[in-house]
């Protein structure tokens, strides 16, 4: 699409959006910037937007009128009323991911998935990096796309961690490599149902061709239901055994078409969801040229990844864990069965409309307790009581506080909150900074 001589719209003032806006005026676009809250609520957009010479003005219905193309942020709902308005009047309504899409140079692998992204994605930069590959990273973690534009290079590879945000307005970007590692029912709020959901994920499919590649998990009917949806070649990856073609587990050992490579336990990452993540990032990492052998070493020395299932810090003999990235009930399971027992787990936030019942069970035979935290308390309460002794907390400072004044060494205080953190967080991040500052200032009072 060319966008000089248009007047273009970026609608919502966060990282992403800041990042069209400099790239869109970087190639001569004048733009104009809107959000919800004004700019003086805006600190770190006001020195971006003058830095590209873009407008701003609050968010309102007129603001959308004389706009002949839309770009949004991924926390833009796509059917606000005023962009179903522009798509009626012929405007296009496009998303930050499919603008860098167009824009950057070099293939892309993209990766998404309901849990697992940002470690999968963080690690098949790492594989490739270590193999020698020319890479960089981003989308959904670290730089946003459209910011990784200007160090795109058409002999480096662009390995991008995509929502379901964003995807769900593409329509010519093109990944090279896609990766879908698993999908269970998330951002039900926002999506309403998980048939759109899946579909908003499939989209990084749909545009692939015959030269390209889908990596899928053989274990998840969704996935396997993205292998029909797609001309790509399919490679799969396994936790139950051989696939073909793809990499699977098997007596201990990371296998790929009947070549072990890797031990499973030299990855040093915590719980077996986290040998299926490195499965799915082994597997782009090869397709994209590395060696086997390349990625076996790699995968050995990976550091993880903050705020999933990260180790704070033992006091008193008890163990703290920082998985604040566990944001719906899928994977909050899979942080509890990366424990033995002995767990006394926070649970809360911004409900996102999924049951927390299949919580239920795990927890009652691995949980001390439950430290109910944020809105959605009442709720988790309620289809979790009988299950688990419930503690009403209201904070996690108050979570942490009563945990630690029950938990007996050789114990494990786990953040797996199974909820957004828009309650009472600017966003994930800063809850399991929250979390780590807590367990910091408990060591230091002790």
């Amino acid at each position: 699409m060319e966008y000089a001589g248009k007047r273009v719209l970026v609608v919502g003032m966060g990282r992403s959006g800041l990042a069209a806006v400099e790239l869109l005026a970087g190639q001569g676009v004048r733009v104009l910037a809107t959000d919800e809250k004004p700019l003086a609520e805006l600190p770190q957009a006001a020195p971006a937007l003058a830095r590209a010479g873009a407008d701003f003005r609050v968010q309102a219905p007129a603001v959308f009128e004389q706009a002949e193309v839309i770009v949004i942020s991924p926390g833009v709902p796509a059917d606000l009323p005023e962009l179903e308005q522009a798509r009626r009047r012929g405007v296009p309504v496009i998303g930050e991911m499919e603008l860098a899409g167009q824009l950057l140079r070099g293939p892309i692998i993209g990766i998404t998935g309901s849990n697992g992204k940002t470690t999968t994605t963080a690690l098949t930069g790492h594989l490739l990096r270590a193999a020698g590959i020319p890479t960089q990273v981003g989308g959904n973690i670290g730089a946003a796309a459209c910011g990784m534009v200007a160090a795109s290079r058409p002999e480096q590879w662009n390995v991008l961690e995509l929502s379901s945000f964003q995807l769900e307005t593409v329509a010519s970007f093109r990944a090279a490599i896609g990766v879908a590692l698993n999908v269970t029912p998330d951002h039900l709020d926002r999506h309403h149902d998980f048939a759109a959901y899946a579909a908003a994920k499939a989209r990084l499919f749909e545009r692939q061709t015959e030269q390209d590649y889908a990596v899928l998990n053989a274990g998840d009917p969704t996935c396997g239901e993205y292998s029909r949806r797609t001309r790509a070649r399919v490679y799969w990856f396994s936790l139950e055994g051989p696939v073909k073609p793809g990499m699977y587990l098997k007596d201990g050992r990371l296998w790929c078409e009947g070549r072990a490579f890797l031990e499973a336990r030299h990855i040093p990452l915590r719980g077996r969801h986290n040998i299926e993540n490195t499965l799915a990032a082994a597997c782009a990492a090869q397709l994209a040229g590395a060696s086997l052998e390349a990625v076996a070493e790699a995968a050995a020395s990976f550091p993880g990844v903050e705020h999933r299932l990260e180790f704070v810090a033992r006091a008193g003999g008890v163990d703290f864990y920082n998985d604040s990235k566990a944001t719906n009930v899928d994977a909050t399971l899979k942080a509890l069965d990366a424990f033995e027992g002995g767990l006394w787990v926070i649970l809360g936030g911004k409900d996102k409309g999924a049951p927390y019942t299949p919580l239920a069970e795990p927890l009652r035979s691995k949980a001390r307790a439950v430290l109910l935290i944020g809105a959605a308390a009442p709720v988790i309460a309620e289809q979790l009581r009988g299950a688990v002794p419930l503690i009403e907390s209201g904070t996690l400072e108050g979570a942490v506080r009563a945990a630690v004044r029950q938990a007996a060494p050789g114990e494990v205080i786990l953040l797996a909150p199974a909820c957004a953190s828009f309650d009472q967080f600017d966003n994930y991040e800063h809850r399991g900074r929250e979390f780590k500052r807590l367990v910091q200032q408990l060591g230091e009072t002790s």
